[in-house]
């Protein structure tokens, strides 16, 4: 997710935070391996039925945990695990999760690439990723979450019938995610260059009702795991810089709407453009981007 840069209240103490809503914050989740379902039900004397939840699903860059906090209301008989590396994050998400008395969230406080410890392979009903941060540059690009490497670890964790979605307001992100996906072995059930028209009754996380105010698209897709063997790693075959994926009209784009996360880029571009025309050459990046939009080849539509 992207960084959260939020005015503090002026006694907040993130100590005192922490330590008051701990109860729905789990500091150990390597000691839950295998076991989140049942460990992580409440139990309640004379309670008819299994003592344990049906799902398990994670929140992958939870933020301050409104939209675990929605998904967990939302449904009841499903644990949601929520994972964030800000500690501000998780006083916030916890403090959701104790005041609202919603038993089946949980916070975790760790960084996305330290899952395999806390959850058992096959252990994951899904994973979401909302609105993660796109890192543009090609340097960057291994500590995207939809990132190949990123992906067949989701793989050893998720069940066979497991879902993985993604949203984002980033155009590029979400192309280069498809491609990343076909190579992590993922097969795509859904995608959309507009979400919210499509899947209107999704409850939306704090960046999208922020960014969609703003004006922006949301793209999405939705893949699950294959049952092929999972390699243990896999070769790139396409561009790692999120500037390849971007529309030839900088200037269009910056009217409009450009993907939160990316707006150093194109800016930075464009200024590389304006001088190189200023000068009467040429700039090695002012070649047109290809639009990758054309290339989408859309999978069968299934039931």
């Amino acid at each position: 997710m992207h960084a959260i840069r939020t005015r503090l209240p002026k006694h907040f103490v993130l100590e005192e935070r922490l330590e008051r809503y701990a109860d729905a914050i789990e500091v150990r989740p390597q000691s839950y391996a295998g076991r989140w379902r049942e460990a992580c039900h409440p139990l309640r004397e004379g309670q008819d039925g299994p003592h344990a939840y049906q799902g398990l699903w994670l929140d992958l860059g939870c933020g301050k945990g409104g939209f675990t906090a929605d998904m967990a209301k939302r449904d009841p008989t499903t644990l949601f695990v929520g994972v964030d590396f800000e500690p501000v994050c998780m006083a916030y998400a916890a403090e959701k999760a104790v005041r609202r008395h919603l038993h089946n969230m949980v916070l975790v406080p760790r960084s996305a690439d330290r899952l395999s410890d806390a959850f058992a392979p096959g252990e994951l009903d899904g994973i979401y990723l909302n609105f993660p941060t796109p890192f543009p540059r090609r340097k960057e690009a291994h500590l995207r979450l939809t990132h190949a490497d990123r992906l067949l670890e989701y793989r050893r964790l998720l069940a066979p019938d497991a879902r993985l979605l993604l949203k984002t307001d980033s155009y590029p992100l979400w192309r280069f995610s498809l491609d990343q996906l076909d190579l992590a072995g993922y097969d795509v059930l859904w995608q959309s260059e507009d979400a919210r028209a499509e899947r209107s009754d999704d409850v939306m996380s704090w960046y999208e009702r922020r960014l969609s105010a703003q004006g922006a698209t949301v793209y999405a897709v939705e893949a699950t795991p294959q049952t092929t063997p999972i390699p243990a790693c896999v070769g790139q075959r396409g561009s790692m810089s999120l500037v390849d994926y971007l529309p030839a009209d900088l200037d269009a784009m910056a009217a409009t709407y450009v993907p939160h996360g990316m707006r150093g880029t194109v800016t930075n571009l464009r200024n590389q453009r304006l001088r190189a025309a200023t000068h009467g050459q040429p700039h090695a990046d002012a070649r047109p981007a290809r639009d990758l939009r054309h290339d989408i080849h859309l999978p069968p539509q299934g039931g």
